[in-house]
């Protein structure tokens, strides 16, 4: 967040935001690798830099579109990635650079994750969600937790239990009816999975969740009165 504190309509606050291309950057982060020097950089999340000419001249350029409208959809892409080759060859090319490798796993990773709320009543085989990721299976199991605190057979499991609580609640669907639903082939193992996620067992809880809807139910009808 920020705030303009000295503005008026003699002297206006003009500024530009520029959403980045996160493939462009990648792709530009690949084809220029980062210097010696520049790798030895220790990069930081947010940092505040002068704006180099060269830069300035590639910005300027981009708003002057605005004055032709005709010439965007020809000449803003090319001078949108002289801005972004300008940002990574600049003195903080390091965070920039940083970015789009992180967005470059996250993407990968967030591939394996559609997959799994497709298919969580499937098996997970660690092996073809790598694969689909385009890591090594360790390399894959250490993003997957850092992004979503949760391995990835953990994560598959609180997307069951959730939709099971859904159709124990919603449905009206016993416990059993609903593991099998979700994907268990053992009541007794779905019941020890819900009770370590929700803290009590199926049964147990949809009658709390129950009683909680009804009595909220009952509330705002006596409020209508």
């Amino acid at each position: 967040m920020g705030s303009v504190i000295e503005a008026s309509v003699e002297r206006p606050y003009l500024c530009l935001r520029l959403d980045l291309d996160m493939t462009a950057l990648g792709e530009f982060a690949i084809r220029y690798p980062a210097t010696r020097l520049e790798a030895e950089r220790l990069p930081v999340g947010i940092a505040l830099n002068r704006t180099t000419p060269a830069l300035l001249d590639a910005a300027t350029r981009l708003v002057g579109l605005l004055d032709t409208p005709d010439d965007i959809e020809a000449l803003a892409p090319l001078t949108i990635r002289e801005i972004l080759y300008r940002l990574l060859a600049g003195d903080r090319g390091a965070t920039i650079r940083q970015m789009a490798h992180a967005d470059s796993r996250l993407n990968q990773i967030a591939r394996a994750i559609v997959w799994i709320r497709t298919h969580f009543r499937e098996a997970c085989p660690i092996e073809k969600l790598a694969e689909m990721a385009g890591m090594s299976r360790s390399t894959f199991h250490a993003h997957f937790k850092a992004i979503t605190s949760m391995s990835p057979l953990e994560f598959r499991t609180h997307l069951r239990m959730h939709e099971a609580q859904r159709l124990i609640v919603g449905d009206a669907m016993d416990a059993a009816s609903a593991g099998f639903s979700v994907g268990y082939g053992s009541p007794s193992q779905f019941s020890r999975d819900y009770t370590r996620i929700f803290g009590m067992p199926p049964a147990r809880h949809a009658g709390r969740l129950r009683s909680i809807v009804e009595a909220r139910s009952e509330s705002q009808e006596l409020a209508s009165v």
